[in-house]
């Protein structure tokens, strides 16, 4: 496949040296054949897998066990955290800590165990996506030696990113080192035929940096790649990301549920979040995932219990941006996974099928829908319910979710009074009149 040089990416810096020996050497072989089937970026459904925690011995087999029931679920995209070796050197075990980004960590298994969950996956017609970390490595990564890959304070020493001090700071002022992360980004999409990267702290490493990767990535003609910022900068749009990550729609839904802020508030951070968006990118919206999991609590401590997380998931699913089902979520997982992620395990053996059953039907009319998935959103939302419309040509969506836990009435605007609609889910014809009433943590969803 050739060798990444310093003019490949940059002919300005085609002298610069070459401190990192993999960029030296060749990329490695295509491994398999380039996944065909990555969905279109507005028809995502992602699922996050946090291996230490998905199954009893934390690994990548225990992932590929279970793909049958993630593509059940509803799934088209499976995005793994961190595969690295994790850095002990002043560490906290955290997987955010890289210490060797061109190799997999033995706790989760080998390059051939990962290979064989990617497989699996794209058997059953699922993408995978991998964490990326480019902001910072452990303190025992041998890149550490390159002092100049590193940011430095006045006295020369390597500083450490905001509070995190069990990571070094890269320094992307560094071209060599900047090169290097490409490179190793590049490796993985051959050597384990992956399909595209959920980029950590997409908000701290410079914009230019990540259209330089994204760039670069976008030239493997071969695949289709995916690309999520872990950020909410719009300037992440502008450097080629299909996705930025949806902090303050969760924050916001999280005000909704516990400091009674008005639903309609929703409406100005859909205006917000998508304003430096082009046709095709999206947010990616949650009300969970492995960071809130495990410093909030889970989707049953924060949105009112089942009824109250699956009213607060149709609307993640349904008004805007791209749903992600974090593992155990679909369970009703009643504790928190919590950092770093090598205590409590997921019992899959949970016997909550109301709640499965309910994440599989709401998901499988979304898989549906062009209407939700490509549909114009029209919002009529009141202080206490959620209610909009997507339309898509002449197939329209109506959503009501309550998102009290109290009965609301709800007045009908003109522009829905009196109309004609379907049951979503059962078919089952109805009308909508001048007023709605509806139960605590209740929703409906209709179609034309």
């Amino acid at each position: 496949m050739g060798i990444l040089t310093a003019a490949y990416l940059c002919p300005a810096i085609a002298t610069a040296q070459v401190s990192d020996p993999s960029l030296t050497q060749p990329y490695p072989k295509q491994y398999g054949k380039p996944f065909k089937d990555v969905p279109d970026t507005k028809d995502v459904t992602l699922y996050q897998v946090n291996t230490r925690s998905f199954s009893k011995d934390g690994n990548f087999k225990g992932v590929t066990a279970r793909l049958d029931s993630i593509k059940a679920l509803g799934i088209n995209v499976v995005y793994l955290m961190p595969i690295y070796p994790v850095g002990t050197l002043k560490g906290k075990n955290s997987p955010y800590a890289t210490k060797d980004y061109n190799a997999v960590g033995s706790e989760f298994g080998t390059l051939d165990d990962l290979r064989a969950l990617v497989d699996g996956a794209h058997k059953r017609k699922m993408a995978v996506m991998l964490d990326f970390v480019a902001n910072h490595t452990s303190w025992d990564n041998p890149w550490i030696a390159n002092k100049g890959w590193y940011v430095e304070d006045d006295k020369g020493n390597i500083k450490y990113p905001q509070n995190w001090e069990d990571v070094a700071q890269l320094n992307f002022k560094n071209n060599d080192m900047r090169l290097a992360l490409i490179h190793s980004m590049k490796a993985w999409v051959l050597k384990a035929n992956i399909d595209g990267f959920r980029c950590d702290y997409t908000d701290g490493p410079p914009i230019d940096f990540w259209k330089q990767a994204i760039d670069t990535l976008k030239n493997i003609h071969t695949h289709k790649l995916l690309f999520l910022a872990e950020g909410s900068r719009g300037g992440n749009f502008s450097a080629g990301f299909d996705y930025n990550f949806g902090f303050g729609f969760y924050g916001n839904l999280k005000n909704i549920y516990r400091r009674n802020k008005s639903v309609k508030s929703i409406d100005t951070v859909n205006k917000r979040d998508y304003e430096s968006a082009k046709d095709g990118q999206e947010m990616v919206r949650y009300v969970t995932n492995h960071d809130v999991n495990s410093s909030d609590g889970t989707p049953l401590d924060l949105f009112g219990g089942k009824k109250g997380s699956m009213a607060a998931f149709v609307v993640i699913a349904y008004m805007k941006g791209i749903p992600m089902v974090y593992n155990g979520q679909e369970i009703g997982t009643p504790f928190r996974l919590v950092f770093p992620f090598d205590g409590k395990r997921i019992d899959w053996t949970l016997n909550n099928p109301d709640i499965t059953g309910e994440y599989k039907k709401i998901l499988a009319f979304r898989n549906k829908s062009e209407a939700v998935r490509r549909g114009v959103l029209t919002s009529y939302s009141s202080d206490d319910v959620c209610v909009f419309t997507k339309t898509e040509g002449t197939k329209k969506v109506l959503v009501l979710s309550n998102l009290r836990n109290k009965p609301v009435a709800y007045t009908v605007p003109p522009a829905l009074a009196n109309t004609s609609w379907s049951d979503a889910f059962t078919g089952s014809k109805t009308k909508v009149g001048d007023a709605m009433n509806l139960e605590p943590f209740s929703y409906i969803v209709l179609k034309n």
